[in-house]
């Protein structure tokens, strides 16, 4: 069987002397794993299309539940995530998210998008550091069955309140009046509002949304609680982000 697909290769492990064993998220069967033979060799035309944070076109053959990626155009190598160490480890975080939640032998087309726009505006510093991580953060996890309830007050429905209160274990929303005393995170009205619009707008308009920096600082910190709460598990990448920044 043979495989047409753009792709973004979002993890790479050299195998024997010249062969590199790769992880794709492709557009139209999730992620897999494949093997790219002699992609170590400096003649090898696939050399830079099947490297790490390489967006790609791709022609898989499928043998005995084996991939082998035959041939690799390269559509785009996010060159300015690799000049500063605080972008190429959050490029590295989002991987290590998507290899964690992402499915595999589905359409993954909504969160290659996510992906590749959140890798774009990265490179070319379109938005803070911050912000594209709590976006990427909460969106995928929307996309992925982690969305939390963000709709209104549980208790009570109401949808706006000056400050209110985010419950992670439940993945609920609280008002003033109706918070439990213990395990919720208060929040600003402008990062609820944040939120929502994270996970519940459009996928074209996901980005558009200014916050001051303490509600950027606050969304982020937020976002990342949810996440490490919702997967279970440390993320190395996340904490050499962390470290740079």
């Amino acid at each position: 069987m043979r495989l047409n697909t753009d792709g973004l290769i979002i993890r790479e492990m050299q195998t024997g002397e010249a062969d590199r064993l790769v992880t794709v998220l492709t557009r139209d069967m999730g992620v897999i794993k494949a093997f790219v033979r002699g992609a170590r060799s400096i003649k090898s035309r696939s050399l830079s299309a099947t490297q790490l944070l390489g967006y790609s076109r791709f022609s898989i053959y499928m043998s005995r539940d084996v991939y082998t990626i035959d041939e690799a155009e390269p559509i785009e190598v996010f060159f300015g995530v690799r000049g500063d160490f605080a972008r190429t480890s959050l490029a590295m975080y989002f991987c290590e998210l998507i290899c964690e939640l992402a499915p595999e032998g589905s359409d993954s087309q909504e969160i290659l998008s996510l992906a590749l726009n959140t890798l774009y505006k990265l490179s070319n510093n379109k938005l803070p550091t911050h912000q594209l991580k709590a976006i990427f953060e909460m969106r995928l996890l929307s996309l992925t069955g982690y969305m939390p309830n963000l709709v209104g007050c549980t208790d009570c429905g109401k949808y706006t309140d000056e400050t209110m209160f985010f419950d992670i274990e439940h993945s609920q929303l609280y008002c003033s009046a109706c918070q439990p005393s213990q395990h919720t995170f208060e929040l600003s009205l402008g990062v609820v509002t944040a939120l929502r619009h994270i996970c519940l707008s459009d996928p074209e308009k996901v980005f558009s949304f200014t916050l001051s920096a303490a509600g950027l600082k606050s969304l982020s910190e937020i976002s990342e609680i949810y996440l490490l709460a919702r997967t279970q598990r440390r993320y190395k990448s996340l904490e050499l982000y962390k470290s740079f920044t």
